[in-house]
């Protein structure tokens, strides 16, 4: 891609004068795509427009609304499965929904996974995962519990898929093979005895283990008939 390529991407056709809270989401998403995160800012994304960072004030109202914006609209792109009336069927479609709206835009889905969103298409999600936990016969304290646990065990697997180095794990022939060597001379018999594991990454083979794992625990909790947490 040309610089030249580059400097028009994000900006609205020639001629067009109309500035709109879409078309800033989109420039500071360009921006986020071939950037990071950290080079946003309501002058970069003015300059990626073409227009006076003023004029971006008319549509949102700082940084931190404009990343906001970014991320519930990352977020409204998620597709909601419709429920089927089985727990578990119902939660892993929506936990695979929630990845593939997360990582559509790999270095924006730290947005999606840190920002608490407010608004209709940021709460979409958890009337959904409620409406499931809630049909299934928990009572809303539980569910609540429940929606917030398996968020936070599946957004801290997608932060680390997202910005997961060789240390971590890698799906590179290379990388695995020189982490598992580092791993075996380290002087620890049972981090030696995992080494090849510990230094592989599937990164879909993970996110469906971690989802698993949360589903085993709610499905196990409600076959037991009892809920400790609920009121009364």
């Amino acid at each position: 891609m040309t610089s030249a390529s580059r400097t028009r991407r994000g900006r609205p056709p020639r001629g067009t004068t109309a500035l709109s809270r879409e078309s800033i989401v989109e420039a500071a998403l360009t921006l986020i795509d071939d950037d990071g995160i950290a080079t946003v800012s309501m002058r970069s994304v003015a300059r990626r427009l073409g227009v006076d960072a003023k004029s971006l004030y008319n549509h949102v109202p700082d940084k931190d609304g404009l990343l906001d914006a970014v991320a519930e609209s990352l977020l409204g792109a998620m597709r909601l499965p419709q429920p089927t009336g089985d727990l578990r069927a119902d939660l892993v479609a929506i936990g695979h929904a929630f990845r593939e709206a997360a990582l559509r835009h790999p270095r924006a889905a730290p947005l999606v996974l840190t920002r608490q969103l407010e608004s209709n298409r940021g709460l979409a999600p958890i009337e959904a995962t409620l409406a499931v936990l809630l049909d299934a016969g928990f009572p809303p304290d539980e569910a609540v519990h429940i929606l917030r646990a398996t968020i936070a065990t599946l957004i801290g697997t997608l932060l680390r898929e997202v910005d997961a180095g060789p240390t971590v794990g890698s799906a590179d022939a290379g990388h695995v093979a020189a982490r598992t060597a580092s791993l075996t001379s380290a002087g620890f018999p049972r981090i030696a005895a995992a080494a090849p594991a510990l230094a592989h990454l599937d990164a879909d083979a993970e996110f469906a283990f971690t989802l698993d794992l949360a589903l085993d625990a709610i499905t196990a909790r409600l076959d037991a008939g009892g809920h400790p947490h609920s009121a009364g």
